[in-house]
């Protein structure tokens, strides 16, 4: 590996056109911009481009990883509900169901693979980190957002659960009142608030998060690769039955009718950012 990769460009977008997403690598460092308009939905686009870029950054000797997002409404929404919903309607749970576990089991693998990187991994977050996002979030070892990021699971008001595996994440985060009050209520969590509690690291001014986070990962950079790595296993608990636990009980819950109203109701909203709660927006919930 050079000392400066290259940018590279997964360029599976969703609509045929911009990238997904890109990364580069320099001076031990990998950046992994997240570039899927509206709000990096994670859906089959994302996903593979991760698949990519972990394919190279596991094999390679860098230190540190940076994920952060060039959308400006935030780092993440959430899962790709629009997709869910078009692979989902006018079918019995019968049919839909085994494509859809299969997806559920290939995003856990990235999640799984994120999470265990032997690099550290910083999130550099703005804005929306919902959903699919949060759980995003919850794989990066170190966590710098600025003020105008919100976390939060909407997920129950779509007749589910959070299911790339964020609530055995939460859990390894939070006290277990901090994740029944988000999971259950969907209430949001401020960026001083996960301060406060822990969650995040360092909390920075408006649109400071990345260069706090490429100063974090020049530090981290100084640091051998395996002494790293073997730190980072023991400080960093896996739940892998709670995991498997958390697919099955989704893939249950997905085969209930809750699941394709709510997705049909989403789908017929004409919000600029239908995938908050009707009645959650940024600033009303802490």
């Amino acid at each position: 590996m050079t000392p400066d990769t290259a940018l590279r460009t997964d360029s599976l977008a969703a609509d045929g056109g911009s990238a997904a997403l890109s990364w580069r690598e320099s001076g031990g460092v990998y950046e992994l911009a997240l570039a899927q308009a509206p709000c990096n939905e994670l859906g089959l686009a994302l996903l593979a481009g991760l698949e990519r870029f972990l394919d190279e950054v596991e094999a390679s000797s860098a230190r540190a990883v940076i994920i952060h997002s060039t959308q400006p409404g935030g780092f993440c929404a959430g899962a790709d509900l629009r997709g869910l919903h078009a692979g989902m309607a006018g079918r019995e749970a019968a049919d839909y169901l085994p494509e859809l576990r299969m997806f559920i089991e290939r995003i856990h693998r990235v999640m799984d693979r994120l999470d265990r990187l032997g690099q550290t991994t910083i999130g550099s977050l703005h804005g929306v980190c919902f959903g699919g996002g949060f759980e995003l979030a919850l794989v990066c070892d170190v966590l710098i957002a600025d003020r105008t990021t919100r976390f939060g699971f909407p997920e129950l008001r779509l007749g589910i659960i959070p299911c790339f595996g964020g609530i055995p994440r939460l859990r390894r985060e939070f006290p277990n009142a901090v994740v029944r009050d988000l999971v259950l209520t969907g209430r949001t969590l401020s960026a001083k608030r996960a301060h406060e509690l822990g969650l995040v690291s360092q909390l920075v001014a408006d649109g400071a998060a990345l260069e706090v986070a490429r100063a974090a990962a020049r530090q981290v950079s100084l640091f051998d690769l395996e002494v790293n790595r073997r730190a980072k296993a023991f400080i960093k608990p896996q739940h892998d039955a709670e995991l498997a636990l958390e697919r099955e009980l989704f893939l249950g819950m997905a085969a209930l009718p809750a699941l394709r109203d709510a997705l049909a109701d989403f789908v017929s909203r004409t919000d600029p950012q239908p995938y908050l709660p009707r009645a959650v927006r940024p600033g009303e919930a802490e």
